[in-house]
């Protein structure tokens, strides 16, 4: 006879509290925060209800485990509360493009740097891809002179994180901001 599948029981993210707690003895800490010393887990259940609170496994690999007297929900509510917290507070790194060519012209060159300081100053990293078309790949030096004129220009502020190098008919480098 086949059985049917039984689905995996859930599992409980977060510290244990009151009957999952399976230590014979714990370090006890009431809801005012005073030590009350080693005690029977049956005694420190006793308290904690008495309190009309739950009892919360704070250290679980200590010897022995430090239990809380306080109210779980509050304190899923306070750890939700802090991960949204630390979640906006976190800057995701771009990657953003700049395309030129070999023969750029000086205010265009000009109008892009404007743009690859932009970039740093938001704290996002710089790949420069330099595009060469038909006769420009027998001069690939011009390419390279001008991604170390860039290289040159934002030495204070960026670092190179990948040297410049050549996949086909691009020439790319990679530029990290500073601190």
């Amino acid at each position: 006879m086949r059985r049917p599948f039984k689905a995996a029981a859930p599992t409980k993210d977060g510290p244990r509290s009151n009957m999952d707690i399976r230590v014979p003895r714990v370090q006890l800490i009431d809801a005012d925060g005073n030590n009350r010393g080693d005690v029977s887990i049956n005694d420190a259940l006793l308290a904690a209800e008495e309190a009309g609170l739950d009892l919360v496994e704070i250290s679980p690999n200590a010897q022995p485990p430090v239990v809380k007297i306080l109210d779980l929900g509050k304190l899923k509510y306070a750890n939700q509360k802090k991960a949204a917290e630390a979640r906006k507070n976190q800057k995701v790194i771009e990657i953003k493009e700049i395309k030129m060519r070999p023969n750029i012209d000086t205010h265009d060159y000009d109008v892009k740097m404007k743009a690859v300081r932009r970039f740093f100053e938001e704290g996002d990293k710089v790949k420069l891809t330099l595009r060469f078309r038909g006769r420009e790949m027998a001069h690939m030096e011009l390419g390279m002179q001008l991604l170390n004129k860039v290289r040159e220009e934002v030495a204070t502020i960026a670092k190179v994180e990948a040297e410049p190098k050549l996949e086909g008919r691009q020439m790319m480098m990679v530029l990290a901001p500073r601190g």
